[in-house]
C-alpha cells in the first residue's frame, strides 16, 4: 500500500530517499501560508532562493523580492514574510523571488523528489483531495526553526495525515504522533500553540495577527508546486 511520511526537520531529510516520491513542504509561520495567499491573489510565480544575495540578483532582474531573517524583514527587500503583503494589490501578476530562514531552504533540500507542493493550513482542503488519488508516496517536510523541530509545522503535518489516512498507511511513529498531537490541537489551535517558540518569537514582533490568519483551515484553493526553478499553482 502507498504510504505517507513525516520528515519533521530538513535535517532528518537524508534518510529518506525523495526518488519517485512526492513531497509537501510546509512552513506554517510563514513562508509556505505566504505563498499560497499570494497565488490564491494572482501572483504569477515565486522564486524560492536560499540566500539574500540570490534573492537581491533576482530583484535587480526585475522581480518583487521578499527576504525574511530571524522572523523579520531583511533590509533592502520589497517584502518581508506576511501573507498580508501577498494579499496586497501590488503583487498581482508578478512574479516574486523569495528567501526565508527555514522555508525556501525545505524546498530546495527537496529537489530530487517528482512533485514538490506547498502546503498550509490555508489551503488543506484542495490539497487533500489533490493528494487522496494519488499513487506515490507522500513525505511532508517539516521547515522547521533552523534545523530544529517545531510546533505549528507538526501539527499541519498531523492535520494532512489524518484527512488521508484512509488512503495512505503511515509510514513509522512520526505520522502516528503529528496526528495525535493535531487532534488535540484542533479545538482550540491558538490556544494551543501559544506558548511554542515561534509564537512567541512573532509576538515580540507585533505579528500576532499572522498567526491567526495562519491557522485558518481550507480557505483557498490553489496548490503551488515547483515548476522547473519557480513555483506556480494548481487550480
Amino acid at each position: 500500500m502507498k504510504n505517507i511520511d513525516v520528515c519533521l526537520t530538513p535535517e532528518l531529510l537524508q534518510q529518506y530517499d525523495l526518488k519517485e516520491k512526492i513531497v509537501v513542504v510546509i512552513d506554517i509561520l510563514r513562508a509556505s501560508s505566504c505563498m499560497v495567499s499570494g497565488f490564491a491573489n494572482g501572483v504569477k510565480e515565486i522564486v524560492p532562493v536560499s540566500t539574500l544575495e540570490e534573492c537581491k540578483d533576482l530583484q535587480n532582474q526585475g522581480y518583487l523580492a521578499a527576504a525574511e531573517r530571524n522572523g523579520s524583514k531583511a533590509t533592502g527587500f520589497d517584502m518581508g514574510n506576511s501573507p498580508f503583503e501577498y494579499l496586497e494589490e501590488k503583487v498581482k501578476g508578478e512574479k516574486i523571488a523569495v528567501t526565508t530562514t527555514n522555508g525556501t531552504l525545505a524546498i530546495n533540500k527537496s529537489l530530487a523528489a517528482k512533485e514538490i507542493l506547498i502546503g498550509a493550513f490555508l489551503n488543506l482542503g484542495v490539497l487533500t483531495a489533490y493528494l487522496q488519488n494519488k499513487e506515490e508516496d507522500i513525505i511532508v517536510l517539516c521547515a522547521g526553526w533552523k534545523g530544529k523541530f517545531n510546533l505549528e509545522d507538526t501539527l499541519f503535518a498531523g492535520a494532512l495525515c489524518h484527512r488521508l489516512k484512509n488512503y495512505f498507511e503511515f509510514a513509522c511513529d512520526a505520522p502516528l504522533a503529528a496526528e495525535a498531537m493535531y487532534l488535540t490541537a484542533k479545538k482550540d489551535m491558538m490556544a494551543y500553540m501559544q506558548d511554542s517558540s515561534h509564537a512567541k518569537r512573532l509576538a515580540k514582533l507585533d505579528v500576532v495577527k499572522d498567526i491567526e490568519f495562519c491557522i485558518q483551515e481550507s480557505i483557498y484553493d490553489v496548490i503551488p508546486y515547483l515548476s522547473g526553478k519557480a513555483l506556480v499553482a494548481k487550480r
